[in-house]
């Protein structure tokens, strides 16, 4: 018998054999100052693109005074235990109540995370009796919930409805004959590509299948449709998503998250998800904070307003300097060029180091051997200069990578 760390410790899967080189650097980076366009990096100030605080809302002055008088009254830890026993105020249902009103359901829940909201509640919105079938870029709390499935599960080729017709066909068939129902899965906006999920067409499937909706909508709450309510509000189908996802990680720029529906499916989920039934309470502090900011998404429609203004100077300025930013039609911005993991470090290193610009690198396995992704998040702090220098800098690289000075770099790196 094998000692149970020997595989570990011999294979680091593929992106932790690049920790030596990698770590502190390309991952698990410190940016350290203010959250804003600007911040720290290995002793320089960078271009931050990195970080999702969409609506400029993590330093607002009428943001940190709202936190630090909720945290100077309540603290941190109240309230304790868990929320179903003793951890319920008034307040954590006046922003589910608000929530709900915001993006047009009848009721909404509160959960302490979205990754962990999100993989509880497919696990107890299906039976074993149940299919599901899911966008295959779908962010990972939505594949690891669907791996926590015991019954049939499908996946469809990315914003393809043809394909997610043919599996719901598969799905039907085996619904029927098990006496299940069907959850179909999209996201609002695919975060790593930025293009939002046809939930037009989607919805418009329900007249032909019988199954329900679920929309994690991240990338979208804050940023999309009218007052920042979403992809649903965008696309003009709000009303047939059947449970609705955002976290308050992005656009609320804090933590936690929340589900909206039908109210009967809300109590279920309050009494079912175990992830929330067996957790602390999300925080005073957190709760009262989300209040004000949802106040300030309502009310202050500038904030995306500015969002917007950066996000297509952003990104027509790179299409008109050649680049290729696929099909996003979102705030996320990629810039694919193509390279391999060692060419795209040294990209990186010389982009941080040299131009001053920081964003997020996607290589292989996120995406397929070969392409290099360099992801920019616009937000409402972001100026005009910084789109300029940006660019500027993006030309400069490529044409590096492109002569294959990344690649003797790394070669030598060896």
């Amino acid at each position: 018998m094998k000692d149970l760390f020997e595989r570990i410790v011999k294979d680091k899967g593929p992106l932790g054999k690049w920790a030596k080189q990698a770590e502190g650097y390309y991952v698990f980076p410190k940016l350290e100052g203010e959250i804003s366009n600007r911040m720290t990096f290995n002793g320089k100030k960078v271009i931050t693109w990195s970080i999702n605080d969409y609506l400029g809302l993590a330093n607002h002055p009428d943001v940190r005074k709202a936190d630090a008088e909720a945290a100077a009254e309540y603290g941190m830890a109240y309230p304790m235990g868990a929320r179903m026993m003793s951890g319920h105020t008034k307040y954590h249902e006046q922003l589910e109540k608000e929530c709900a009103e915001f993006v047009d359901k009848e009721a909404a829940y509160l959960v302490n995370f979205g990754y962990q909201g999100m993989v509880s509640a497919i696990d107890a919105l299906v039976s074993k009796n149940d299919v599901i079938v899911y966008d295959i870029d779908s962010h990972a709390c939505i594949i690891d919930g669907v791996r926590l499935h015991h019954g049939k599960r499908f996946t469809y080729q990315h914003n393809d409805i043809e394909s997610l017709e043919k599996n719901l066909q598969r799905a039907t068939k085996i619904a029927e004959d098990n006496n299940g129902g069907i959850l179909v899965i999209s996201e609002g906006v695919f975060g790593m590509r930025g293009q939002q999920g046809k939930l037009k067409e989607i919805v418009g499937l329900k007249d032909k299948y019988n199954f329900r909706l679920l929309v994690d909508d991240a990338h979208g709450f804050g940023t999309l449709g009218e007052g920042g309510r979403g992809a649903g509000f965008e696309q003009g189908v709000q009303d047939g998503i059947d449970v609705y996802f955002a976290t308050f990680a992005k656009s609320m720029a804090s933590i936690g998250a929340f589900f909206a529906a039908d109210k009967d499916i809300i109590q279920y989920l309050q009494y079912n998800m175990r992830s929330q039934m067996f957790a602390k309470s999300l925080p005073m502090t957190l709760v009262k904070g989300a209040l004000k900011r949802l106040d300030m998404l309502r009310t202050m429609p500038e904030l995306k307003e500015k969002l917007w203004e950066n996000v297509n100077a952003l990104q027509n300025g790179l299409k008109e300097n050649g680049f290729n930013i696929g099909q996003t039609n979102t705030c996320v911005t990629p810039v694919f060029l193509e390279g391999d993991i060692p060419e795209a470090m040294a990209m990186v290193n010389d982009l941080r180091e040299n131009y001053g610009i920081f964003c997020s690198i996607v290589v292989y396995p996120v995406i397929p051997k070969g392409l290099i992704i360099l992801r920019l998040i616009p937000t409402a702090t972001h100026n005009l200069e910084d789109v300029r220098i940006t660019i500027e800098s993006f030309s400069a690289i490529r044409e590096k990578l492109e002569k294959g000075i990344y690649r003797r770099i790394a070669a030598s790196m060896v």
